[in-house]
């Protein structure tokens, strides 16, 4: 699973590409499909082919029922890829009863870039196509028009299409901020549970995440409210019309904490650690942008190249409250250092110790 553009074909293909294939995105195999599923089992025993892809696989979920059937009664092995289990999850279909392995691809990550610019990728976004694109606009463009704006709210089933593409500029404006529906709903004209719900569908088609409050036995009075990421950098410059990101401007600040965001979700899931990201937030405004795990390591993301003690803060209040293993500063200083318990680490050090293994 992965929105899309993120490269999922493209793997399969370099993967399996002597699988027997069936591609959901072109329109004469989805026809078959869709009006008779039993044709898939039928081609698959008759072509006598142990490994099967289906692409786009919630376009038909009915499907399912013929994969499992394959599965137990002739060892088929399938790999299936989607840009939202949304549909899949709401059909009610086989679920494949604890036989699939769910796995997620993310757009791109630092360590996988050569000669990786940071200010590239929070200018163009990380997904392969937009951050290889001289000028991406266009395609951003598209993406948000064609894909958040036409094939989600079709997915959805909203019948409010305006509504939704001004809470999609809302949700960017809440970009990396702690949520308040009642503002939300107001700006967009409708209920606290619609909107809700709109940011329900972003999480299920994989588009943004809820970042929760870390609330285990605090000692200080914490916001409990949860914080929002979209999951790509491109697509909140596009959808707040933001001008060129450099360094040191206050819209760095916030397109660098969540292009860290991005890193650490696709490193807890592609190490397979799984560890939970959450925030904390205290009433008196002490806060850590990223905690990983129970407490284990704590991040704070600065987009200054000159760390001072008003931004340790929030990390030495943490500590006070909870063990550490880690706390650190993520930030854009050439050189690391360290404050007493705290580490000061450029952004480079940072993704070179994170995707090395060394930061948790």
């Amino acid at each position: 699973m992965g929105p899309r553009q993120t490269g999922k074909s493209t793997l399969l293909l370099n993967l399996q590409n002597d699988a027997l294939w069936f591609d959901l995105l072109k329109n004469d195999v989805y026809k078959r499909l869709i009006s008779n599923p039993e044709y898939l089992r039928e081609t698959v025993i008759a072509q006598q082919k142990k490994r099967v892809v289906i692409d786009e696989i919630q376009r038909i979920p009915a499907l399912l029922n013929e994969i499992h059937w394959l599965i137990v009664n002739h060892g088929v092995q399938f790999f299936l890829s989607g840009s939202s289990p949304r549909k899949i999850l709401r059909s009610g279909e086989n679920l494949l009863g604890g036989r699939a392995l769910r796995y997620e691809l993310f757009p791109l990550v630092s360590s996988e870039i050569p000669d990786f610019d940071l200010l590239r990728g929070l200018n163009h976004g990380m997904l392969p196509t937009h951050y290889t694109s001289k000028n991406p606009k266009r395609r951003i463009a598209a993406y948000i028009g064609s894909y958040l704006k036409d094939e989600i709210v079709a997915e959805a089933k909203l019948r409010r299409v305006d509504v939704f593409a001004r809470f999609l500029e809302a949700a960017a404006f809440s970009n990396g901020e702690m949520l308040n529906y009642s503002n939300i709903a107001s700006d967009c004209g409708v209920s606290q549970p619609t909107i809700k719900e709109y940011f329900q569908i972003l999480e299920d088609t994989l588009i943004g995440r809820l970042v929760p409050s870390y609330q285990r036995k605090p000692k200080r009075r914490v916001i409990k409210a949860p914080k929002f990421y979209f999951f790509d950098t491109g697509i909140t410059n596009h959808l707040l019309s933001r001008g060129k990101i450099e360094f040191g401007t206050e819209l760095f600040g916030n397109a660098f904490e969540s292009f860290i965001f991005q890193e650490l979700t696709a490193h807890s899931h592609y190490s397979e650690l799984e560890y939970v990201i959450s925030y904390w937030r205290t009433a008196s405004q002490l806060e850590v942008d990223f905690i990983l795990g129970r407490n284990q390591v704590a991040i704070e993301v600065k987009g200054a190249n000159r760390v001072s003690n008003r931004h340790l803060s929030g990390l030495k209040a943490f500590m006070e409250e909870y063990k550490v293993d880690k706390a650190i500063v993520v930030c854009t200083e050439p050189l690391p250092r360290r404050v007493g318990h705290i580490d000061i680490l450029p952004w480079k050090v940072f993704l070179e110790q994170l995707w090395g293994g060394s930061i948790i």
